[in-house]
């Protein structure tokens, strides 16, 4: 038998289509015209997503709205219970606050934010020996460790209970008296209250027990404290 012929294949060459502008002939590939549609199609849709995105969410109602919907996804969601009972406390609404407060506090025993909410509400709506209650059992909690009790403190802060804070703080200096992280946040919460003098103390403690501590140091330069920072002369 014969060999068959071998049979050659040309590689096909890209037809150009021809468009006339201002008398002149240009050319231009398929392939462009390709991608060129393609960026187009990535731009409209990018758009589109965008648009289905929508603003953020600004009034309290919406807010509660968005919140209810991640819940609906996860409800096991502490955080999202605490922003919602934030949310209904503003409004007004403190039995709704107070359940989605106790709900975070169901699937996480140790949420500051929500334990020092849940006092800030019980006082505010006049339940002020409940709220007494509530704050030693929290502060109870977090006796056998001042990281903790630095924690509960500082969500007392955010609620502006400063009594409660200043307890949080002074049982976390019992508890740790030469960490430099305690004495440091002690140092700014009396900062923060206007007591410099208080503030040089603790800053200055934790800056000797941790001197690689910027921010610490920016302070007590500000509180006519020389400091010396490793590594400059």
């Amino acid at each position: 038998m014969g060999k068959s012929p071998k049979v050659k294949y040309a590689a096909a060459e890209p037809k150009s289509v021809e468009f006339h502008i201002g008398g002149n002939r240009v050319w231009i590939f398929p392939l462009i015209i390709l991608n060129l549609s393609f960026l187009l199609l990535l731009i409209f849709t990018g758009c589109e997503s965008d648009a289905k995105k929508g603003p953020a969410p600004t009034s309290a109602d919406e807010k509660i709205a968005l919140l209810n919907k991640q819940l609906n996804t996860k409800f096991e969601n502490p955080d999202a219970h605490f922003e919602l009972g934030q949310l209904y406390r503003e409004q007004g609404n403190w039995k709704k606050a107070e359940y989605h407060y106790n709900i975070a506090l169901d699937f996480d025993p140790a949420h500051r934010n929500s334990q020092a909410a849940m006092v800030k509400g019980l006082i505010s709506n006049g339940y002020k020996a409940k709220a007494e209650q509530y704050a030693r059992n929290y502060m109870n909690q977090t006796s056998g460790s001042a990281l903790s009790s630095l924690e509960l403190a500082g969500a007392f802060s955010r609620q502006q209970l400063d009594g409660y804070a200043l307890l949080c703080y002074q049982q976390a200096l019992r508890l740790g008296p030469d960490l430099p992280e305690v004495n440091k946040q002690v140092g700014f919460y009396y900062l923060n209250k206007n007591d410099e003098e208080h503030a040089k103390e603790y800053l200055s403690k934790s800056f000797q027990l941790n001197p690689n501590q910027p921010d610490v140091a920016g302070e007590l330069g500000r509180l006519g404290v020389v400091v010396k920072i490793p590594g400059k002369k």
